[in-house]
């Protein structure tokens, strides 16, 4: 097995040659084992819960590596409910409305056709990341051995879309004018959970790239402008209100305004504030530290509580957890809900958007204008061997700042500020800047790349 597989958040490799069914065994094994040991949950979730869930996208080798995952679940004791080719969001959904102590995703998310993974949640759907069990879990699976014979598991199909639809729909207020949204699924799970969740409302879809065909049209990462070019396209074509790009396991969405100007999550965080808070005055929501200074302001302007948080899906759902925040947003498109066990969801967002544009008075751009009041250099890669020393060069150039460590190296000052933290899986540091005009902005960035050098 390559370790190299077992990544920060989740598995993810090449198949068949990184992942393949044998893989899959094992850490389906693994995961049985972990999940239904003393280290994950409670004593009252593991007697309440001895099931896993299992679920899956639409790549082509998905369903056999979620056969031989479920395989190896029964070989460890665990029963396993199967619930099909289904969105990430979804898994976190069943989970909690089937009340197991866990299940896994086969997906690579938003990676090209040949590869594969897993992400794996505990109980509650709680992540399982390298500081929270992925390392058990590659250790368990490294040193087993595939069995073959009788299981001690059994495996019950179930098709939760009704109850998923209930779900997300709880959530739809109701409707006063007809939106059109164009929607790209970049041929994911979004081709088949848009039609299943919304196909009889009120709302004009165009679609775009929702068959499975084994292939992406284009890269299903919606956080590459080129691969929004789409979506943009279609948007002015057939003069919708807004578009909407999934990536492959839609969990994560971007969108763009009716004029297909493309509208920054840290600028979708700011938007929906206002709409989460006047349903819910004085909570507190989540914004990872990348995201521009006008999503606290934004915060605290309609009286909520900002809650700046380090990048990762992991950290953004426990801070939601601790501070019973309302919402939470990130830059990368992920966006979190109290009310969807803290949570993201991308069906869940796409409907916050309808609510917000459908009540709304002014075009989205309108809505979104006054909140470009910054420049944002967007996240710049750097390839730097000693990252730590460059971080160090940092704080000494910019000591006069306010600087803190929570996620990296954060520097503000009044009309500017810079995040630059390490990859956890490459020889990369990643730079956020952010200034109040487009000269100062380029200015400082000159500044720290005579520090970092050339962008990669």
């Amino acid at each position: 097995m390559d370790p190299a597989i077992f990544k920060a958040y989740d598995i993810r490799g090449v198949y068949p040659d990184q992942i393949n069914e044998e893989d899959a065994w094992k850490i389906g094994c693994a995961t049985a084992r972990f999940l239904r040991s003393p280290e994950c949950g409670d004593e009252q979730e593991r007697a309440d819960a001895k099931s896993l869930c299992v679920g899956r996208d639409m790549r082509t080798h998905s369903g056999s590596i979620a056969k031989a995952l479920i395989e190896g679940m029964n070989a460890a004791g665990a029963n396993v409910i199967d619930i099909g080719m289904i969105d990430t969001p979804q898994m976190y959904f069943a989970i909690n409305y089937l009340g197991t102590c866990g299940g896994v995703q086969v997906t690579a998310s938003h990676n090209p056709a040949q590869y594969n993974g897993f992400k794996v949640s505990g109980p509650q759907a709680r992540p399982i990341g390298g500081d929270t069990g992925l390392k058990d879990i590659e250790r368990i699976a490294t040193v087993l051995e595939h069995t073959e014979g009788k299981t001690a598991g059994s495996v019950e199909k179930r098709d939760l879309t009704a109850e998923y639809k209930r779900h997300v729909l709880q959530f739809l207020q109701p409707i006063t004018k007809k939106v059109k949204v164009a929607i790209d699924a970049s041929n994911g799970m979004a081709g088949k959970m848009v039609p299943a969740i919304f196909s009889d409302l009120p709302i004009e879809v165009i679609a775009l790239n929702f068959e499975h065909t084994g292939t992406f049209k284009h890269e299903p990462n919606p956080l590459v402008e080129k691969n929004l070019a789409e979506v943009k396209r279609a948007v002015k074509k057939h003069k919708c209100h807004f578009g909407v790009c999934f990536d492959g396991d839609a969990d994560r969405l971007m969108m763009v305004d009716q004029n297909s100007d493309t509208i920054g999550c840290d600028l979708m965080t700011a938007l929906m504030a206002p709409y989460f808070l006047e349903k819910e005055p004085g909570s507190t929501i989540v914004y990872d530290l990348r995201s521009s200074r006008v999503v606290a302001e934004e915060i605290i302007k309609y009286g909520g509580t900002p809650r700046r948080e380090r990048v990762g899906h992991a950290f953004m759902k426990k801070t939601m957890r601790d501070s019973h925040a309302v919402f939470g947003g990130e830059l990368s498109g992920h966006f979190y809900y109290r009310d969807n066990f803290c949570a993201d969801s991308g069906m869940i967002t796409l409907v916050h958007v309808l609510n917000i544009v459908g009540q709304a008075a002014l075009p989205v751009s309108e809505l979104v204008t006054p909140l470009r009041r910054y420049s944002h250099s967007g996240e710049i890669n750097f390839e730097v061997e000693n990252k730590q020393a460059r971080i160090e060069e940092l704080a000494e150039r910019y000591r006069d700042g306010q600087i803190d460590y929570l996620d990296g190296i954060t520097i503000g000052y009044k009309d500017w500020w810079l995040n630059c933290r390490p990859s956890n899986t490459e020889p990369l540091l990643r730079l956020n800047v952010e200034a109040r005009t487009r000269p100062l902005l380029d200015e400082k960035l000159s500044e720290i790349q005579t520090r970092l050098g050339e962008p990669v």
